[in-house]
């Protein structure tokens, strides 16, 4: 679990639906790892607490045989529920949204820090690792050698506390959104992490790759060398955020394409923006909402 709370708790659903999808009834075991979550005091935040002491043992449990946290193991005393639901969606008592997420008409936008830090320097690779609890490898891809990566960039009011910052490889890097949303970031870490999934078994050995593969996974990179920006923006739109046909139809999507044609053959940077697909995915997609809000 490194992604926040409304990212996570879905994605369990998803897993344990296509666990019984592809073993019917078979004994499932959660193990529950948690990366970063931190608070000041050095312990759970929110999203970590939410998870571990609420929504896995009242929600999840019931669909396992076990359950493994970084607190407790639990057993199910039933027997295991294996009518696992497709999926679920995350709401909020009435009046309280504000509490868990951000203000879309406001920026700069919800970050996972909670207190000023005054570190002026980075910190380094190692407390970075020793926070999140990983190797030294790209956290999308297993990749290496690693850079520091910002959350939520230093122009943006993003901080050098070691809570701000995740470790990718150099393409990742070059992909991962340039936006004051912490949240956003994390979500589009998890994502990158899925859509990438078969550039994590390219150094794995035959045998390893036949196993990922007999169990779902893919061992092959997606090659989105050939994809044009806006088919790109499209893609993760879709795939992050969950636009369907209806979001883009509700658009002017072909005034979009012509404006990035203009800008295109006038700069590759877009009012100093630099050119990402993930950061002008994130600001459709607000953009969306802000306007829905109206």
């Amino acid at each position: 679990m490194y992604e926040n709370f409304e990212r996570c708790a879905p994605r369990i659903i998803e897993v344990l639906h296509k666990a019984q999808e592809v073993s019917p009834n078979a004994p499932r075991f959660l193990y529950l790892d948690v990366q970063g979550h931190r608070n000041s005091e050095n312990g759970y935040d929110r999203d970590a607490r939410e998870m571990i002491t609420n929504f896995l043992p009242a929600v999840a449990l019931p669909y396992l045989t076990e359950l493994h946290t970084p607190m407790y193991t639990a057993k199910n005393p039933h027997p295991q529920d294996n009518r696992v639901p497709q999926g679920m969606r995350i709401g909020y008592p009435n009046g309280e949204e504000k509490k868990f997420w951000y203000d879309i008409e406001s920026l700069p936008l919800r970050t996972r820090e909670t207190e000023e830090s005054t570190r002026k320097t980075y910190p380094s690779k190692q407390a970075i690792m020793d926070y999140l609890d990983i190797a030294e490898e790209c956290l999308i891809c297993w990749g290496s050698p690693i850079e520091r990566a910002h959350v939520v960039p230093a122009s943006l009011g993003g901080s050098m506390d070691v809570r701000n910052f995740a470790l990718l490889c150099l393409d990742h890097h070059k992909q991962a959104p340039d936006i004051a949303d912490a949240e956003a970031f994390w979500a589009w870490v998890d994502y990158a992490e899925i859509r990438d999934s078969g550039s994590k078994w390219l150094r794995a050995t035959e045998e390893v790759k036949l196993w990922a593969k007999a169990s779902g996974g893919r061992t092959e990179p997606i090659d989105r060398g050939n994809m044009e920006f806006l088919a790109a923006v499209q893609f993760e739109l879709r795939n992050l955020y969950g636009w369907s046909d209806d979001d883009f139809s509700a658009i002017s999507w072909g005034l979009m394409e012509e404006y990035h044609r203009v800008l295109d053959a006038a700069t590759g940077r877009h009012f100093a923006v630099e050119k990402k697909v993930s950061t002008h995915a994130w600001a459709y997609h607000l953009a969306k909402l802000r306007l829905a809000s109206r």
